[in-house]
């Protein structure tokens, strides 16, 4: 029996890479439903180099049927119809930020947590990460194992992808208005500020502490995935980028650790690509690895100033790692683990 999936926000930045991953991973096109809201009824969505799939109206969706369903519609759209999914016997993979923290739906990152996914019969519903989080634990987690993380101090630079394809539209217009000598103000509608030839430190809404939701999320997301024992503290950056995300790490550790025994664990973790050489062009940036599935670490180096200290530059494709590859790696535990054992 094959397994049937459905891509909730299917017209979306993370849907349209969901359907790319489904596809090439030979996935039948037959076996895949596309769905998004009722303005997208009747619309295409390309799937694989040959097919295309029609749009269906997710509000009329029936589930039945459906053995997974890879949700990216919002987290208010997730609020509804991940539970009514799961209640008609779909296992929900839930890509928004709705069911991160509830604590009987498991957050999980393949490399990190797989045995988590065990814990979806709760509420029929397994959580992806945040995108800036599961690209730096996946860094982390080696690490951990081979010298227990005590504390985590993360910058990140975070491209406008992130923040959907209007986020895009917006870096692209902006760029083009400078040379247009048009103003900016005329295409400012998703950032606070300006994004063309700019930073800022502000994603997401702010909280009561000056700390901004995204953040809390990096903070929140580790210690539920990792170690709730570990300390972090983030500040989140979104930068003139649009594929890629990347995070400065600087990491205090329990016990002693070498830069050489750093970069050996990494280089033998799953899902990392250690890149890691002290010479010009000796890392990796956000340019190189748009449409890569793999975690890069770059800059492995000791920090002199606290004991036991490695400082990391990390980056991923947010779009891949960082939520749609993610959520299909999960699909493929999940199948092979949970559900064929179960036929």
């Amino acid at each position: 029996m094959s397994t049937k999936y459905a891509v909730i926000g299917a017209t979306g930045n993370v849907g349209r890479e969901i359907m790319q991953i489904l596809a090439a991973k030979g996935v039948p096109a037959k076996d895949v439903t596309a769905l998004a809201s009722a303005r997208s009824v009747g619309s295409e969505v390309s799937y694989g180099e040959d097919d295309v799939l029609k749009v269906l109206e997710l509000d009329k969706f029936d589930f039945t049927g459906i053995n997974i369903a890879l949700s990216s519609p919002g987290a208010k759209v997730s609020a509804i119809h991940s539970p009514r999914a799961a209640k008609a016997g779909a296992i929900v993979i839930d890509n928004t930020s709705y069911w991160r923290m509830d604590p009987d739906v498991p957050l999980v990152v393949p490399e990190v947590n797989p045995h988590a996914i065990a814990d979806y019969r709760k509420k029929g519903i397994i959580a992806n990460p945040n995108c800036s989080t599961i690209q730096m634990v996946v860094a982390l987690k080696p690490l951990h194992d081979l010298a227990k993380i005590k504390r985590v101090v993360v910058s990140t630079y975070q491209s406008v992808s992130g923040a959907g394809k209007a986020a895009m539209d917006e870096l692209f217009n902006q760029t083009k208005g400078v040379y247009m000598n048009k103003p900016e103000k005329e295409t400012q509608e998703i950032f606070t500020k300006p994004i063309a030839f700019n930073v800022i430190p502000h994603i997401d809404v702010f909280m009561d502490d000056g700390s901004t939701k995204e953040e809390w999320k990096m903070v929140a997301e580790t210690k539920k995935i990792l170690d709730p024992k570990i300390l972090v503290t983030a500040t989140c950056v979104r930068v003139p980028v649009f594929i890629g995300h990347a995070e400065s790490i600087n990491i205090e550790f329990e016990n002693p650790i070498s830069d050489e025994e750093a970069r050996n664990a990494l280089k033998n973790a799953p899902g990392v690509v250690v890149v890691d050489h002290r010479a010009n062009e000796g890392y990796v940036t956000p340019a190189e690895i748009a449409g890569e599935d793999a975690v890069y670490v770059s800059r492995i180096r000791q920090d002199p100033t606290v004991e036991n200290g490695i400082s990391l530059w990390v980056v991923a494709d947010n779009l891949r790692k960082g939520a749609a590859l993610n959520a299909v790696q999960i699909a493929e535990l999940l199948t092979r683990d949970y559900i064929e054992k179960a036929a």
